[in-house]
This record gives C-alpha cells, structure tokens and sequence, in this order.
C-alpha cells in the first residue's frame, strides 16, 4: 500500500518560513521524481517544484529564490523549505511521487500565510 503523508503546514504570517515534509511509504523512493503542488481555493492545482532521482531540481518561477525541494532517499522524505513566504502562497500543498508507470499523491497539507 502506498502512502504519502505530508506534514508541517501552518500559519504564519508574511515574511515567514515554512518546511513541508512528505513521508512515503510502499514505493521505491529513490526511483522516484518527487514534487510539490498546491491548490488554492477556487484554483486549479499548480505545479511548485521538483528533485528528480539525480537530484536535479526545478521550480515555479513564482517560488524560484524563496522554496527549496530537498530529499533523504534514507528517510524516504522529501522537504519543501518554504522562506519569504507571501500571502498568494496560501494554499494547499500536495507531494507526488512519480516513476515511469506510476503517480501517486499524498492528502495534502494546508499552509496559510497571513498578511
């Protein structure tokens, strides 16, 4: 059974700092490309960043400078280090873990920035 299970959302307020964990589970991790998404209410979910099996990492351009992706094959987690952190980053941020065949997704974690 595969399980990803987000963790560290919160409020905070403008300027703050955030680190979202996803824990997985029943996967190869370290075969993965790992991301993060985040929808915003009323929003479609949108693409934030990506480490994939060989480290290489991208970003939204609208985090690029102030979000981190990171992951520990050891600990099967991959962090999204969120600093600077804006009140349009308000949303719900989902992991996602990706291999040639497969897709899966976690439940979600909300982060709230206040203004």
């Amino acid at each position: 059974q595969v399980q990803l299970v987000e963790s560290g959302g919160g409020l905070v307020q403008a300027g703050g700092s955030l680190r979202l964990s996803c824990a997985a589970s029943g996967i190869i991790f370290s075969l993965n490309d790992m991301g993060w998404y985040r929808q915003a209410p009323g929003k479609q979910r949108e693409w934030v960043a990506t480490i994939t099996r060989s480290r290489s990492t991208n970003y939204a351009d609208s985090v690029k400078g102030r979000f981190t992706i990171s992951r520990d094959n050891a600990k099967n987690t991959v962090y999204l280090q969120m600093n600077s952190l804006k009140p349009e980053d308000t949303a719900v941020y989902y992991c996602n873990a990706r291999s040639s065949v497969t897709s899966y997704w976690g439940q979600g974690t909300q982060v709230t920035v206040s203004s």
